[in-house]
């Protein structure tokens, strides 16, 4: 997929909003060759999402094997908005607690209070952290109404030529 279609995509006001939410789902292959899909907490900065990770998570090593992933962002509601994204998982191991993961915690409803003891905690937990930057070399938005998923399209297509005939 062209670089310029990509941004296209994620820049349409939906995906905006998608990109904008808490969670993802991070699909790769383990180390054992079978598929996971994972929710994380994300942050968009325009052009990559970010993930944060352990320096111990067992998702890495099978990251450093095989850097393609996949992110599913939707919304609970019907019909489902959906933001697909294919990437390459670059690793980046940051020592401290990197901003993303500061920001992407901190839209969840704390007290001030209980902001400071959280990064507190979190501080005294994790001497380093791992960014998961993925760079989307792919995207799909599909919202039902203007765009459905290409099987849906295809049988539309078939069904309109059917009736032509």
């Amino acid at each position: 997929m062209e670089p310029t279609a990509i941004t296209e995509i994620l820049n349409r006001p939906l995906s905006q909003e998608l990109l904008a939410r808490d969670l993802t789902r991070l699909a790769y292959v383990a180390k054992d060759g079978t598929p996971r899909s994972i929710p994380i907490a994300f942050t968009w900065n325009g052009s990559e999402i970010v993930l944060c990770t352990t320096k111990n998570a067992p998702k890495l090593p099978a990251l450093r094997e095989n850097p393609m992933v996949a992110l599913t962002i939707d919304t609970e509601v019907h019909p489902p908005k959906i933001l697909l994204i294919r990437g390459r998982a670059d690793l980046d191991v940051v020592d401290g607690i990197p901003d993303e993961y500061l920001q992407m915690n901190g839209s969840y409803e704390m007290t001030a209070e209980q902001r400071i003891a959280w990064e507190a905690e979190v501080r005294s937990l994790y001497d380093g952290m791992v960014r998961i930057v993925i760079t989307p070399t792919w995207a799909k938005l599909i919202d039902f109404e203007t765009t459905l998923p290409t099987a849906v399209e295809e049988l539309i297509q078939q069904r309109a030529e059917r009736q032509h005939t």
